[in-house]
């Protein structure tokens, strides 16, 4: 299932507006993401949510690109030595915490361990890592019993959960229990004092914080430019109630609007619906193959033979083929490992 973000045509004049463009004061973005923030530390859950927001405040080692290669966020450099079982990246200049204290090799250390401890891809690097150090104020080396290319892509995935770099005190925290206090070295501070579970969060933009040079991509690579001062996210538990705001032009954007409620909101004539991620989210239907009578895989297949896709996106996303797509097999269609394999 794709994606879907709505936002009103108004923002998008908003946009071109000179006192926006040049960052005025007071500009703010008024947003309804997908779901409540409920968890602030990003490592500590693998809700979108907390995700996205840990993008905000946070930044990571590597950024992926619109054609999902890895490419260096926090680096300057990066070497592999040794054939392949050596890595040395290197931070870059002017790095700072939002409390004002700079960055340094050990926070990423701390930072990597933490997040490796609840993390698939990046228990698998720390497996096969002999020796994870900082060795100066500025860089990291990795010393791999063997080599691990997937090194750059764990560090700067955006599945969940990314690899969030904290404060070296921060990111000593067990990595079971969560992190509560929101200092990071991103683009936006998080204003606690602001936050009310349940209807609002709120970032401010981090002044000292340096974008790359390069021009973004997509998704987390590149220069990471902020045009707003001040980005609320706003919540309800009513789908009708934001639907309300979006049509008073209380709101601004609407992340993930239910399938229902699209129609209405386009016959307004004032709101522009895009599927902003052609990849969407990948549903899937899972056999407990321990269970009678699914332990029989003749079963299964008969099983996967009468699922009709298309029944199940109609009832998640509604009657318009544009929001969804059928015929997928493990991997979402239009990257390189989609087939119809396991449809």
């Amino acid at each position: 299932m794709m994606r879907r973000r709505m936002f009103t045509a108004g923002v998008a004049a908003a946009l071109a507006a000179p006192s926006v463009a040049r960052g005025a004061a007071n500009a703010a973005l008024k947003f309804i993401p997908q779901s409540d923030l409920t968890i602030l530390d990003p490592i500590a859950t693998t809700v979108y949510t907390a995700r996205n927001h840990g993008f905000m405040v946070f930044d990571t080692l590597f950024g992926m690109d619109g054609q999902y290669q890895m490419q260096p966020q926090m680096l300057d450099g990066v070497s592999v030595e040794d054939d392949g079982k050596r890595w040395k990246l290197t931070l870059r200049d002017g790095l700072l915490w939002h409390d004002g204290e700079k960055v340094l090799a050990r926070d990423c250390v701390a930072s990597i361990r933490r997040w490796a401890a609840r993390d698939g891809v990046g228990g698998l690097m720390m497996a096969r890592t002999d020796e994870l150090t900082a060795t100066d104020d500025r860089t990291i080396q990795f010393r791999l019993k063997k080599p691990f290319a997937l090194l750059p892509y764990a560090l700067g995935k955006i599945s969940t959960p990314m690899c969030a770099i904290m404060p070296e005190r921060l990111a000593n925290t067990d990595p079971f229990k969560s992190v509560t206090d929101m200092v990071g070295s991103g683009p936006f501070r998080f204003k606690a004092d602001e936050w009310v579970s349940g209807a609002r969060a709120v970032y401010t933009k981090f002044d000292a914080y340096h974008p790359r040079q390069e021009i973004s991509t997509g998704w987390t690579a590149g220069g990471k430019v902020v045009h707003f001062e001040r980005v609320e996210w706003l919540t309800s538990p009513d789908d009708g109630t934001s639907a309300s705001a979006m049509q008073a032009g209380e709101v601004d954007w609407w992340e993930l609007p239910t399938a229902d409620l699209i129609p209405l909101l386009q016959r307004t004539g004032r709101m522009r619906v895009e599927v902003k991620d052609r990849n969407g989210t990948l549903g899937m239907l899972k056999m407990n193959n321990l269970q009678p009578p699914f332990n029989n895989a003749a079963i299964r297949r008969a099983l996967l033979g009468a699922v009709v896709q298309k029944d199940f996106m109609t009832a998640i996303a509604g009657d318009d083929p544009a929001m969804w797509r059928d015929g997928v097999g493990i991997f979402t269609p239009g990257t390189d490992m989609a087939s119809d394999a396991g449809m």
